[in-house]
């Protein structure tokens, strides 16, 4: 939610002189332009009816507007954009969406080719299993789940490290390092060759890739508004799911390598797929800028991809939707103290409960998948093709989930649909013999189940939202992906051996969960309701005086702000 604008008068229509573009800034009170219309924006492009003006002015009202108020929004002055930032500056609906429309294929196309190439290298182990693996190893299933732990725990214990690392030298640099590095033990994997070499590969494989996710997340937000930054979320899991389809198919056709040279079909696996991901990241160098105004360089051109204009609109439009984005420069490390505030910070508390089980109900199933397929009576090839209907009809959904959240500003009622999906589906796996079942048929209901809407861009995009600073944001990010990790390894233990091969145990654990899901996001619902009407309360009986000397004096700062409204 944005900060409360204070009221002030109607802004009047511009004339068609005024919609010239002047990026220069004027010294002069009586040379203010007028605002645009305010109005709710069109987030998506089917909402743009006939009354669609792209030469109408897009600037809306911010706190920049209010004479009384501005000065305590003002970004710091080392902020790596502030040479664009302008008050005054005016730019049409026209201009912003292909601004918009630039940045998409510019950075965020680029940002989810580098999450597929992560996911390809988190993810081929799926693949490897359904080509005897465990066999070729001599691991066994509950060896199999201590991986999966292990690999999960140690993703828990990189997240923050490499956060912080990230924040303190940039996305821009950190994130291609972390990306070649854990290229290579990716396929340093050609070489295993027992349990102890697997749980070290996988662990340390884990801590060089954990803190990627919430890095990208921090990097997109420098890019993008808070609506805007969900549906690109959407497209930034598309990338992972992208990955996941890519690697079943390239696994059909490497594990077709079994008996070459002597080795079995995984082993080129691994290692072909870590070159692919180790070149991707070395790419990665060319393809980051640091942020809106620092895209010149050597590789991408002494001008930069954007012009001083579209700067101009691409630094303005952000900080007025966030004032918040002007107080940390990009390469501007988290102190202790800003990274106990973030860590104390009750008002995100909730989405974290809700990062650490709400993905239990379709992710134990998702990693017993193959094996369960290949328990059916499924091939080794046919059980890598039939893992991708799921996949396309899950980017579907989740696009669409995305969208309906934005749509209707219900972040927590989007999010639960996906609790709702999975429950008919895993009621049918708890009662049903399925060993006696159509083997298509619990193909189907399977597949059905892991297709379910994922709701990781919608949350990720509320934790962006109610941080309400870069070191929350920041912070909070990371902290969501560790509860997320620590629901993983609570995930990789529920289906055991001694409760296959229905795992009825198992699956009421996993109707348990999502039931206690539902509750958690009525509570986080309830909870910002809340805060919101208490802040309302409070802000509302001051006098405009009153409202002055707090944004000056007070030392509330970011989510905490009594104008300042959470998300739900």
């Amino acid at each position: 939610m944005p900060t409360i604008v204070p009221n002030q008068p109607a802004p009047e229509k511009l004339g068609g002189d005024d919609l010239e573009a002047d990026v220069e800034k004027k010294d002069s009170a009586d040379s203010i332009p007028s605002l645009g219309e305010p109005q709710e924006e069109k987030k998506f492009w089917f909402q743009r009816g006939k009354d669609y003006d792209p030469d109408a002015i897009a600037t809306q009202p911010s706190v920049y507007d209010v004479a009384d108020v501005k000065d305590q929004y003002m970004p710091q002055e080392d902020w790596e954009n502030v040479h664009r930032f302008d008050p005054l500056a005016r730019w049409t609906w026209g201009e912003e969406y292909k601004v918009v429309r630039r940045i998409d294929w510019r950075i965020m196309l680029w940002v989810a080719v580098m999450f597929t190439a992560m996911e390809l290298d988190r993810a081929n182990l799926n693949q490897a299993v359904a080509d005897n693996f465990l066999d070729d190893l001599n691991l066994s299933t509950n060896d199999y789940n201590l991986g999966n732990s292990v690999y999960a725990l140690s993703f828990l214990a990189g997240e923050f490290p490499s956060q912080l690392l990230a924040k303190w030298i940039g996305p821009d640099r950190y994130i291609p390092v972390q990306i070649v590095m854990f290229s290579i033990v990716s396929a340093s994997q050609f070489a295993l060759h027992d349990r102890a070499s697997f749980l070290a590969c996988r662990s340390l494989l884990a801590l060089l890739q954990g803190g990627f996710i919430p890095e990208c997340v921090l990097y997109l937000s420098y890019f993008y508004k808070h609506h805007e930054l969900t549906i690109r979320l959407s497209f930034f899991w598309t990338g992972m799911f992208m990955a996941d389809i890519l690697a079943s198919i390239i696994a059909f056709g490497l594990l077709h390598l079994r008996g070459v040279q002597g080795l079995p079909g995984w082993r080129w696996l691994f290692l072909i797929e870590g070159l692919i991901t180790g070149t991707i990241g070395l790419m990665s160098f060319v393809m980051l800028p640091a942020g809106p105004t620092q895209t010149a360089s050597w590789s991408r051109g002494k001008k930069g991809w954007f012009t001083a204009r579209e700067e101009s609109i691409m630094v303005n439009r952000i900080i007025r939707d966030d004032p918040s984005k002007g107080t940390m420069h990009n390469r501007e490390p988290i102190t202790p103290k800003l990274l106990w505030k973030s860590l104390t910070d009750v008002d995100l508390w909730p989405l974290y409960a809700i990062g650490l089980t709400f993905n239990i109900p379709t992710f134990s199933p998702q990693l017993y998948l193959t094996l369960s397929l290949k328990g059916l009576g499924f091939t080794t090839f046919q059980t890598n093709l039939l893992t991708i209907p799921y996949l396309v009809l899950k980017i579907i959904n989740m696009l669409l989930l995305s969208t309906l959240a934005e749509v209707t500003g219900q972040l927590a009622a989007s999010a639960s649909l996906f609790q709702f999906w999975c429950l008919p589906f895993l009621i049918y796996l708890r009662v049903v013999d399925t060993q006696h079942a159509s083997k298509w048929l619990t193909w189907a209901i399977i597949s059905l189940l892991l297709a379910a809407p994922l709701a990781h861009p919608v949350q990720v995009g509320w934790i962006s939202r109610n941080a309400n600073t870069v070191r929350s944001r920041a912070v909070g990010a990371a902290l969501y992906n560790m509860f997320l990790q620590a629901g993983v390894v609570i995930s990789s233990n529920i289906y055991r051996a001694d409760d296959a091969p229905l795992y009825r145990r198992g699956n009421s654990i996993l109707l348990g969960i999502l039931s206690l899901n539902i509750v958690l996001y009525i509570v986080a619902k309830s909870y910002y309701i809340w805060r919101n009407r208490s802040r309302a309360r409070k802000w509302d009986q001051m006098t405009p005086e009153e409202r002055l000397v707090y944004l000056v004096d007070h030392q509330d700062k970011g989510n905490k702000r009594l104008d300042f409204r959470l998300a739900s």
